[in-house]
């Protein structure tokens, strides 16, 4: 139990960022990737970024924790020495919103779906961590949402930006250079690593599931594709993974289907053929089995 609790606080920490002390971040260094085209990926705590640069100055999805916007910056004026025009926000949580504020306060036009706009700017409680998120100021808003899809066409790519879902949360999108054939996946995708799935957000199993297939849709054998966290993918890898949770997410649905009980579920070890390559991180096989049958369990008592 007490490594439960632990995993729990830390992946709490990742996802409500407002609440982190500044001296945590120190030790962080922003690493930049080329992708493809002009295309970059960002790395350094939270979730991966992407910037696109051009003429018509630098495009962002996703801006980790508010602690590390100075070396952000730093690292994306490496990279071209237009102003930050446009952030994509990929979902609501912290670990992908926390530099909102201080990119709003610089300028940055803040994009987003409706939902991420609803759950940035009120009080939301993660149920699977007991944990309490403050809603962030109206500068950290998004200033323009969508519904279903929005097109940028910028710096000489088209960029559409898609809501799949309910899939992590209720507020998931997916960002598609179309011309340097790059997708940024948000939090849909974990690489390397069971995906946390936000319930309490509106996510679900399912859902995941569906969104990898929207992705895979628009992807050819050459597509990079960038994941919430973990290391730049492709394709291929992307497919392995969607079809790993198919697998998982049909013999725990089985399980249930035969009557067993939560408990009886996490006890089989449906994910134990898996666990060596996606089970070290910190959504735990148990954690992650629990939050699996806690979301077709949801479903069976609606249909």
């Amino acid at each position: 139990m007490k490594q439960i609790a632990a995993i729990a606080a830390l992946i709490a920490s990742l996802i409500s960022a407002p609440v982190l002390a500044e001296d945590r971040f120190t030790t962080v260094e922003i690493s930049s990737e080329p992708v493809a085209g002009n295309v970059y990926m960002l790395q350094g705590a939270g979730g991966n970024i992407a910037v696109l640069v051009g003429e018509d100055g630098t495009f962002m999805v996703d801006d980790q924790y508010a602690p590390l916007t100075a070396k952000i910056q730093k690292a994306v004026a490496g990279l071209a020495d237009q102003p930050l025009r446009f952030v994509i926000n990929t979902h609501w949580h912290g670990d992908h919103t926390g530099g909102n504020e201080n990119l709003g306060k610089s300028g940055a036009v803040i994009v987003a779906h409706e939902n991420v706009r609803k759950r940035v700017g009120t009080e939301q409680f993660i149920e699977a961590f007991k944990r309490k998120v403050e809603p962030s100021p109206p500068v950290a808003l998004p200033v323009i949402t969508f519904t279903d899809a929005t097109t940028f066409h910028w710096n000489g790519d088209e960029v559409k930006v898609q809501h799949v879902g309910p899939a992590h949360t209720d507020g998931d999108s997916i960002v598609h250079f179309t011309k340097a054939d790059v997708i940024h996946m948000g939090d849909i995708y974990f690489n390397g690593t069971y995906p946390f799935i936000d319930l309490s957000s509106g996510g679900s199993v399912d859902g995941v599931i569906e969104a990898m297939d929207t992705a895979l849709a628009l992807s050819g054998e050459n597509t990079k594709i960038i994941p919430g966290h973990g290391p730049l993918s492709n394709t291929a890898e992307l497919k392995v993974q969607r079809d790993m949770l198919e697998t998982l997410r049909d013999r725990i649905q089985k399980l249930i289907d035969s009557g067993k009980s939560r408990d009886q579920v996490l006890a089989a070890k449906p994910t134990k053929d898996f666990d060596e390559q996606y089970g070290k991180g910190f959504m735990t096989p148990d954690i992650w089995t629990g939050i699996v049958y806690d979301s077709l369990a949801a479903k069976s008592k609606k249909s």
